[in-house]
Protein backbone atom coordinates (compact mmCIF):
# COMPACT_ATOMS: atom_id res chain seq x y z
CA UNK A 1 0.00 0.00 0.00
CA UNK A 2 1.38 3.42 -0.92
CA UNK A 3 1.66 5.73 2.10
CA UNK A 4 1.85 9.10 0.36
CA UNK A 5 -1.36 11.10 0.80
CA UNK A 6 -2.86 8.55 3.21
CA UNK A 7 -4.33 9.59 6.55
CA UNK A 8 -2.58 7.79 9.40
CA UNK A 9 -3.75 7.66 13.02
CA UNK A 10 -0.73 7.07 15.28
CA UNK A 11 -1.22 6.45 19.00
CA UNK A 12 1.53 6.95 21.53
CA UNK A 13 2.94 9.67 19.31
CA UNK A 14 4.99 11.59 21.86
CA UNK A 15 7.14 8.71 23.09
CA UNK A 16 10.54 8.18 21.52
CA UNK A 17 9.32 5.33 19.35
CA UNK A 18 6.19 7.29 18.45
CA UNK A 19 8.27 10.20 17.24
CA UNK A 20 10.48 7.90 15.17
CA UNK A 21 7.41 6.29 13.60
CA UNK A 22 5.86 9.70 12.90
CA UNK A 23 9.04 10.92 11.21
CA UNK A 24 9.26 7.80 9.03
CA UNK A 25 5.63 8.11 7.94
CA UNK A 26 5.89 11.85 7.32
CA UNK A 27 8.94 11.25 5.12
CA UNK A 28 6.73 8.99 2.99
CA UNK A 29 4.11 11.74 2.62
CA UNK A 30 1.55 10.53 5.17
CA UNK A 31 -1.07 12.87 6.63
CA UNK A 32 -0.65 12.29 10.35
CA UNK A 33 -3.25 12.36 13.09
CA UNK A 34 -1.42 11.98 16.37
CA UNK A 35 -2.69 10.87 19.75
CA UNK A 36 -0.93 10.66 23.10
CA UNK A 37 -1.66 11.07 26.80
CA UNK A 38 0.78 13.99 27.10
CA UNK A 39 -1.20 16.59 25.17
CA UNK A 40 1.29 19.40 25.85
CA UNK A 41 3.97 17.46 23.95
CA UNK A 42 1.52 16.66 21.17
CA UNK A 43 0.96 20.34 20.47
CA UNK A 44 4.49 20.50 19.09
CA UNK A 45 3.49 18.04 16.38
CA UNK A 46 -0.24 18.44 15.76
CA UNK A 47 -3.53 19.32 17.40
CA UNK A 48 -4.38 16.78 20.09
CA UNK A 49 -7.21 14.29 19.76
CA UNK A 50 -9.48 13.30 22.65
CA UNK A 51 -9.47 9.84 24.14
CA UNK A 52 -7.13 8.77 26.96
CA UNK A 53 -6.58 5.11 26.09
CA UNK A 54 -6.03 4.23 29.74
CA UNK A 55 -9.61 5.22 30.56
CA UNK A 56 -12.76 3.22 29.71
CA UNK A 57 -14.23 4.52 26.46
CA UNK A 58 -11.01 6.24 25.44
CA UNK A 59 -10.43 4.13 22.34
CA UNK A 60 -13.94 4.65 21.01
CA UNK A 61 -13.70 8.41 21.66
CA UNK A 62 -10.42 8.59 19.78
CA UNK A 63 -11.76 6.61 16.82
CA UNK A 64 -14.80 8.88 16.60
CA UNK A 65 -12.67 12.02 16.70
CA UNK A 66 -10.17 10.72 14.16
CA UNK A 67 -12.81 10.28 11.47
CA UNK A 68 -11.82 8.69 8.18
CA UNK A 69 -8.47 6.92 8.58
CA UNK A 70 -6.54 4.95 5.96
CA UNK A 71 -3.91 3.52 8.31
CA UNK A 72 -3.89 2.82 12.04
CA UNK A 73 -0.57 2.48 13.83
CA UNK A 74 -1.40 1.32 17.37
CA UNK A 75 1.78 2.20 19.23
CA UNK A 76 0.61 3.36 22.68
CA UNK A 77 1.67 1.08 25.51
CA UNK A 78 2.27 0.84 29.25
CA UNK A 79 5.06 -1.08 30.98
CA UNK A 80 4.03 -4.18 32.86
CA UNK A 81 7.27 -5.17 34.58
CA UNK A 82 7.37 -6.45 38.14
CA UNK A 83 5.97 -9.21 40.31
CA UNK A 84 2.28 -9.89 39.71
CA UNK A 85 1.48 -9.55 43.43
CA UNK A 86 2.84 -6.00 43.41
CA UNK A 87 0.25 -4.80 40.86
CA UNK A 88 -3.09 -3.49 42.02
CA UNK A 89 -6.25 -4.59 40.24
CA UNK A 90 -6.48 -1.15 38.64
CA UNK A 91 -2.90 -1.36 37.37
CA UNK A 92 -3.56 -4.75 35.79
CA UNK A 93 -6.69 -3.37 34.14
CA UNK A 94 -4.87 -0.30 32.81
CA UNK A 95 -2.08 -2.38 31.26
CA UNK A 96 -4.58 -4.66 29.54
CA UNK A 97 -6.73 -1.71 28.43
CA UNK A 98 -3.89 0.28 26.84
CA UNK A 99 -1.76 -2.54 25.46
CA UNK A 100 -4.46 -4.90 24.22
CA UNK A 101 -8.04 -3.67 24.51
CA UNK A 102 -7.48 -0.23 22.96
CA UNK A 103 -5.83 -1.58 19.77
CA UNK A 104 -8.66 -4.09 19.41
CA UNK A 105 -11.36 -1.44 19.82
CA UNK A 106 -9.63 1.01 17.49
CA UNK A 107 -9.38 -1.69 14.84
CA UNK A 108 -13.03 -2.60 15.31
CA UNK A 109 -14.09 1.03 14.88
CA UNK A 110 -11.84 1.88 11.93
CA UNK A 111 -11.65 -1.15 9.65
CA UNK A 112 -15.27 -1.04 8.35
CA UNK A 113 -14.55 2.34 6.77
CA UNK A 114 -11.42 0.91 5.19
CA UNK A 115 -13.46 -1.94 3.72
CA UNK A 116 -15.97 0.55 2.29
CA UNK A 117 -13.16 2.56 0.66
CA UNK A 118 -11.49 -0.60 -0.64
CA UNK A 119 -8.10 -0.13 1.04
CA UNK A 120 -6.46 0.31 4.41
CA UNK A 121 -3.87 -1.04 6.79
CA UNK A 122 -3.70 -1.77 10.52
CA UNK A 123 -0.29 -1.90 12.21
CA UNK A 124 0.11 -3.10 15.79
CA UNK A 125 3.33 -2.35 17.64
CA UNK A 126 3.87 -5.54 19.58
CA UNK A 127 7.20 -6.75 21.01
CA UNK A 128 9.56 -9.70 20.99
CA UNK A 129 8.03 -10.12 24.46
CA UNK A 130 5.00 -11.37 22.54
CA UNK A 131 7.08 -14.40 21.56
CA UNK A 132 9.40 -14.90 24.53
CA UNK A 133 8.23 -14.83 28.15
CA UNK A 134 10.70 -13.65 30.79
CA UNK A 135 10.81 -13.19 34.58
CA UNK A 136 8.80 -10.37 36.16
CA UNK A 137 6.99 -9.52 32.93
CA UNK A 138 3.96 -11.78 33.11
CA UNK A 139 1.48 -8.91 32.63
CA UNK A 140 3.42 -7.32 29.78
CA UNK A 141 3.93 -10.73 28.16
CA UNK A 142 0.21 -11.41 28.42
CA UNK A 143 -0.72 -8.19 26.63
CA UNK A 144 1.84 -8.64 23.85
CA UNK A 145 1.12 -12.36 23.31
CA UNK A 146 -2.55 -11.39 23.13
CA UNK A 147 -1.92 -8.54 20.71
CA UNK A 148 0.08 -10.83 18.46
CA UNK A 149 -2.68 -13.43 18.40
CA UNK A 150 -5.32 -10.79 17.76
CA UNK A 151 -3.40 -9.28 14.83
CA UNK A 152 -2.70 -12.62 13.18
CA UNK A 153 -6.34 -13.66 13.50
CA UNK A 154 -7.58 -10.31 12.22
CA UNK A 155 -5.20 -10.53 9.25
CA UNK A 156 -6.84 -13.82 8.27
CA UNK A 157 -10.26 -12.16 8.51
CA UNK A 158 -9.42 -9.02 6.57
CA UNK A 159 -7.09 -10.31 3.85
CA UNK A 160 -10.03 -11.35 1.62
CA UNK A 161 -11.42 -7.81 2.01
CA UNK A 162 -8.19 -6.19 0.81
CA UNK A 163 -7.21 -4.73 4.20
CA UNK A 164 -3.66 -5.26 5.47
CA UNK A 165 -2.81 -6.18 9.05
CA UNK A 166 0.77 -6.19 10.30
CA UNK A 167 2.76 -6.60 13.50
CA UNK A 168 5.97 -4.74 14.25
CA UNK A 169 7.82 -6.45 17.10
CA UNK A 170 10.79 -4.56 18.58
CA UNK A 171 13.25 -6.06 21.02
CA UNK A 172 15.45 -3.90 23.24
CA UNK A 173 15.61 -0.43 21.67
CA UNK A 174 18.21 2.09 22.82
CA UNK A 175 17.50 5.79 23.13
CA UNK A 176 13.71 5.53 23.23
CA UNK A 177 10.88 3.32 24.41
CA UNK A 178 10.21 1.34 27.55
CA UNK A 179 13.54 -0.49 27.66
CA UNK A 180 15.53 2.73 27.29
CA UNK A 181 13.33 4.50 29.85
CA UNK A 182 14.00 1.75 32.41
CA UNK A 183 17.78 2.18 32.26
CA UNK A 184 18.20 -1.62 32.25
CA UNK A 185 21.13 -3.39 30.62
CA UNK A 186 20.69 -5.67 27.61
CA UNK A 187 23.41 -7.94 29.06
CA UNK A 188 25.23 -8.40 25.79
CA UNK A 189 22.12 -9.10 23.70
CA UNK A 190 22.46 -5.86 21.76
CA UNK A 191 19.91 -3.17 21.01
CA UNK A 192 18.07 -1.72 18.04
CA UNK A 193 17.46 1.93 17.16
CA UNK A 194 14.22 3.95 17.13
CA UNK A 195 14.61 4.76 13.42
CA UNK A 196 14.66 1.02 12.69
CA UNK A 197 11.21 0.76 14.28
CA UNK A 198 9.98 3.61 12.06
CA UNK A 199 11.44 1.90 9.00
CA UNK A 200 9.77 -1.37 10.03
CA UNK A 201 6.36 0.30 10.16
CA UNK A 202 6.89 1.71 6.67
CA UNK A 203 7.98 -1.69 5.37
CA UNK A 204 4.97 -3.41 6.97
CA UNK A 205 2.55 -1.02 5.26
CA UNK A 206 4.21 -0.73 1.87
CA UNK A 207 4.99 -4.44 1.50
CA UNK A 208 2.01 -5.87 3.34
CA UNK A 209 4.24 -7.81 5.71
CA UNK A 210 2.69 -10.05 8.35
CA UNK A 211 5.34 -9.29 10.98
CA UNK A 212 8.56 -7.30 11.06
CA UNK A 213 10.86 -7.91 14.02
CA UNK A 214 13.34 -5.22 15.04
CA UNK A 215 16.55 -5.99 16.88
CA UNK A 216 19.92 -7.67 16.54
CA UNK A 217 19.93 -11.14 15.00
CA UNK A 218 20.67 -12.77 18.35
CA UNK A 219 17.61 -11.26 19.99
CA UNK A 220 15.35 -12.22 17.10
CA UNK A 221 16.73 -15.77 17.03
CA UNK A 222 16.26 -16.19 20.78
CA UNK A 223 12.67 -14.96 20.54
CA UNK A 224 11.93 -17.48 17.78
CA UNK A 225 13.59 -20.20 19.89
CA UNK A 226 11.43 -19.25 22.87
CA UNK A 227 8.28 -19.38 20.77
CA UNK A 228 9.01 -22.91 19.60
CA UNK A 229 10.49 -24.29 22.86
CA UNK A 230 8.78 -22.45 25.73
CA UNK A 231 9.74 -24.88 28.49
CA UNK A 232 13.45 -24.76 27.71
CA UNK A 233 13.29 -21.01 27.21
CA UNK A 234 11.62 -20.53 30.60
CA UNK A 235 14.43 -22.45 32.31
CA UNK A 236 17.03 -20.38 30.46
CA UNK A 237 15.30 -17.08 31.20
CA UNK A 238 15.15 -17.94 34.89
CA UNK A 239 18.95 -18.01 35.06
CA UNK A 240 21.14 -15.28 36.49
CA UNK A 241 21.35 -13.16 33.32
CA UNK A 242 17.61 -13.27 32.72
CA UNK A 243 16.89 -12.34 36.31
CA UNK A 244 19.29 -9.38 36.17
CA UNK A 245 17.65 -8.00 33.02
CA UNK A 246 14.19 -8.53 34.55
CA UNK A 247 15.22 -6.84 37.78
CA UNK A 248 16.57 -3.83 35.91
CA UNK A 249 13.36 -3.45 33.92
CA UNK A 250 11.18 -3.75 37.02
CA UNK A 251 13.25 -1.19 38.95
CA UNK A 252 13.04 1.23 36.04
CA UNK A 253 9.27 0.93 35.82
CA UNK A 254 7.98 1.74 39.32
CA UNK A 255 4.30 1.87 40.19
CA UNK A 256 3.90 5.53 39.19
CA UNK A 257 4.68 4.62 35.56
CA UNK A 258 1.99 1.94 35.34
Amino acid sequence: MEISGRTVLLTGATGGLGRAIAEALAARGAILRLSARRSEALEEQAAGLPGDLSEPGGADALAAAAGSVDVLVANAGLPGSGWLADFSSDEVSRAIRVNLEAPMLLARALYPGMVQRGSGHLVFIASLAGKAASPQTSIYNATKFGLRGFALGLRADLAPKGIGVSLVSPGFIRGAGMFADSGASAMGLGTGRPDQVGAAVVKAIERGRTEVSVGPLRQRALAHFALSTPALSARTQSGAAGQRIAGGLAEGHPAEKR
